[in-house]
């Protein structure tokens, strides 16, 4: 249906609908290739919650998530792919990742991709930051070597806050 209305990306497993429809990393996958066989590019999400951060566990945690998700497609496949970071513990919850434990795990995402893929892939994949992205904290994480972009929820419905964040990719 997507792509009968020319719809380019579509959104594989934010944190919502894993954890309100308890999406899997096996059902991911196969939604993952759906939007491959029909030309639809997907931006697969990762990311830990709270109790996962706190345990300092979050790298083996996202690890999974992208190996279980994307390891099963060649390299092919993932050219031009985008990856959206979104730290469940700091989406709607007044927490904040700071610009460096997003570029921590960004830089982590990478060298996942790198160990299986090769650097070349993993410098061409695009790794968008989705954890509460606004105006006031966009341009300190946007400087950061493996942040590509922003993936972004509430700020977007606001004109002011969106154009703010815009221009802080600059």
């Amino acid at each position: 249906m997507l792509a009968s209305i020319k719809v380019d990306y579509v959104i594989i497993g934010h944190s919502e609908r894993r954890e309100i429809f308890n999406e899997d990393n096996k059902l991911l996958a196969q939604k993952v290739d759906v939007c491959l066989m029909n030309k639809v590019r997907p931006i697969f999400c990762c990311g830990e919650p709270l109790h996962i951060r706190e345990n300092e566990s979050q790298d083996q945690y996202v690890t999974q998530q992208i190996m279980e998700g994307l390891f099963h497609l060649e390299s092919e496949q993932l050219a031009n792919f985008a990856i959206a970071y979104e730290p469940i513990w700091a989406i709607g919850t007044g927490k904040t990742a700071t610009a460096q434990q997003a570029q921590e795990m960004q830089a982590h995402i990478r060298s996942v991709f790198a160990d299986k893929y090769g650097k070349s892939l993993s410098e061409s994949i695009s790794i968008l930051y989705g954890g509460s992205v606004k105006a006031n904290n966009a341009k300190e994480i946007f400087e950061k070597p493996d942040v590509d972009g922003g993936l972004v929820g509430g700020a977007s419905l606001v004109a002011s806050e969106f154009a703010a964040i815009i221009k802080a990719l600059k």
